[in-house]
């Protein structure tokens, strides 16, 4: 299993977004970095799902429902998209302020490339994000 995180506007959409929907497709990423991660994503993949801008935090996770596929919205079927089925919220939400402060997360990616949206997690890291909401 591999662990991932991915960043949204809450805006835009949200965790409580997701939990209503019961299912959403992970589409729109225009970053190859980020399609790279997203065509690594294996069913049943666990993922961060975090609130950037306005929140800056992690507040759910969700697990990944199938592998990568063309994203619909895309005209270049170079682009591709996931989906995600909520699995439960944070008891706490985890903000970018704690994961800061927290020694053990120096090395994540959230704060080594913040402009990324779909980003790997070390087991080590996932297991403090969890910790830290939970």
């Amino acid at each position: 299993m591999q662990y991932w995180l991915v960043k949204s506007e809450p805006e835009a959409y949200s965790w409580a977004d997701l939990v209503r929907d019961g299912v959403t497709c992970w589409d729109g990423v225009r970053n190859y970095q980020a399609r790279n991660n997203l065509q690594q994503m294996q069913p049943g993949d666990l993922v961060l799902f975090y609130h950037s801008v306005s929140e800056k935090a992690v507040v759910g996770i969700a697990k990944v429902k199938n592998a990568a596929y063309p994203d619909p919205k895309a005209e270049d079927a170079k682009w591709v998209a996931v989906d995600l089925v909520p699995e439960r919220d944070f008891k706490d939400p985890v903000t970018l302020d704690q994961i800061k402060k927290d020694n053990r997360l120096e090395n994540i990616a959230l704060l080594r490339q913040s402009r990324l949206s779909v980003m790997p997690l070390k087991t080590e890291e996932f297991e403090v994000l969890l910790s830290l909401g939970n």
